[in-house]
């Protein structure tokens, strides 16, 4: 399994867990960075199997 899919993951199961739990509203801010990193670490890795 990539390692930017289980950064996506992570991220997307941050998210959920911080919009469940209204205290911890510095989740939602973590996750979407989670979500960002593996966005571009996908993008990066596409890139480099192209060349």
């Amino acid at each position: 399994m990539p390692t930017w899919l289980i950064i996506l993951l992570v991220g997307v199961v941050l998210l959920v867990f911080g919009v469940a739990v209204e205290a911890a509203q510095f989740l939602i801010w973590i996750a979407i960075i989670v979500l960002v990193v593996s966005l571009i670490l996908g993008l990066v890795g596409r890139g480099k199997a192209k060349v």
